[in-house]
């Protein structure tokens, strides 16, 4: 065991696990007021709940022994076996990568949450997170990480771009269309009641991503030291690519815009952090940033999805991007153990990357919409009109997120920004707003 490479990463799984509360903040903050405990909450949620699930069934079923190229099998249920024995061609105890890997399979449904906001009772969504963690997340962890047939195809995803990103956004883009509409959605105002707080949330992802990326090189070496820096880079590209088009298109650069931009960036950089140089890493980024930021308004307009918070614009766009970008730019020059991509003379590469977002899609596409209608068939999903025009906070956790002043007693005084505020809310004078 060597102690730095297993601080190293015990460090990077800390950091890791600030990212799911940095999504909560980030999306929380980015809903009406009367959603942002609930918003919040099922990041939250999600982080106890998988983190169980993983400890019980999906390490194994991600990380055990190979079972027909298709998933991990049953010998470490519970952890079992799992110890102080150092993780094969590492310096490190299986126990810290335990740690690591948790972190990241709490992380992916929490991101899911971003698509389908303000709507989804939270029973279902409970439930649903769960199959959805073993069924989709732990057999696509196995494929591309455990040896399974991505794996075996050549297909590189240095820290989550097809197992974390594509996976997430996707699915989010399917329940988010099979769930339908938020009530008034293209007709009320629906704009994010606390832009502090999402900032706030991305600061912590920004921070957090250097663990979720330099991490993934399992040790402290010049391989994490290369995914630090191209992640920065990236990242800072990213909101340049995010901002600049922006600008000229809507006449100003918005901090909105910038936080998008950032994770963008982030984002795409995470498959290919430990195969790509610096400078291919700005590309990256500015890339990147431009292609969610035309995702989240060109694309966004023209289908009519309600993805609330671009969970999939940015995530499943950018983990794209990202993985293709691997295909196109690493290089053997930084990882030995990776492979050269199409700009170094090789194409097999490129082609592992394109058939993995493919099968990546496929899975999440399908397996999305079948654990949802076998969810919805066991409980309703949906939230009705009622609780919507209430808010989740109330409906679903009878909490308020400010119970502050003249209107605490008000649901609806933050945030909605339509008509129905005018008849709900009355003053102790008997004044209508």
């Amino acid at each position: 065991m060597n102690s730095g490479d297993t601080a190293w990463v015990l460090v990077s799984a800390a950091l890791v696990f600030v990212m799911t509360p940095s999504v909560a903040l980030f999306y929380g903050g980015m809903v009406r007021s009367k959603n942002v405990l609930a918003t919040i909450m099922q990041s939250l949620f999600v982080l106890g709940m998988v983190s169980v699930e993983f400890i019980l069934i999906g390490y194994t079923l991600a990380f055990g022994a190979d079972v027909n190229s298709l998933i991990g099998d049953l010998s470490k249920v519970g952890l079992s076996g799992v110890g102080y024995n150092l993780l094969d061609g590492t310096a490190i105890p299986e126990l810290a990568f335990v740690a690591f890997q948790c972190m990241f399979a709490a992380l992916t449904p929490a991101l899911i949450t971003g698509a389908f906001a303000e709507r989804m009772k939270f029973k279902g969504f409970a439930l649903l997170m769960l199959l959805w963690a073993i069924f989709i997340y732990n057999p696509m962890a196995h494929w591309v990480w455990g040896g399974g047939f991505l794996a075996q195809l050549g297909a590189l995803d240095f820290a989550g771009g097809l197992v974390i990103h594509i996976l997430s956004g996707v699915s989010g883009l399917t329940i988010c269309i099979l769930l339908g509409k938020r009530r008034g959605y293209g007709k009320s105002a629906m704009v994010p009641h606390n832009i502090p707080m999402t900032v706030l949330g991305a600061a912590g992802l920004y921070v957090g991503w250097f663990g979720f990326n330099a991490g993934s090189a399992l040790g402290a070496n010049e391989l994490a030291a290369n995914a630090f820096v191209v992640t920065h880079a990236a990242a800072a590209a990213g909101l340049l690519g995010w901002v600049l088009p922006e600008w000229i298109r809507s006449g100003k650069p918005t901090i909105l815009g910038a936080v998008s931009g950032l994770v963008a960036g982030l984002v795409a950089i995470t498959p290919a952090a430990g195969y790509v140089t610096v400078l291919p890493s700005v590309a990256i980024g500015l890339i990147g940033g431009g292609v969610c930021y035309a995702a989240v308004t060109v694309i966004k307009e023209k289908f009519g999805y309600d993805d609330s918070l671009d969970a999939f614009g940015v995530h499943g766009i950018g983990g794209m991007w990202g993985a293709i970008a691997t295909g196109l730019w690493a290089t053997t020059a930084v990882n030995p153990d990776g492979a050269n991509g199409l700009f170094y003379g090789e194409t097999n590469l490129f082609v592992a990357q394109v058939v993995s977002i493919g099968v990546a899609v496929i899975f999440a596409v399908v397996g999305s919409t079948v654990l949802y209608k076998v969810v919805d068939a066991i409980t309703s999903l949906r939230a009705d009109d009622d609780e919507e025009i209430t808010g989740l906070d109330l409906t679903e956790h009878g909490e308020r997120g400010y119970n502050v002043g003249l209107f605490a007693g008000t649901p609806n005084f933050f945030g909605d920004g339509s008509a129905e505020i005018s008849t709900q809310l009355t003053l102790s004078g008997g004044l209508k707003s």
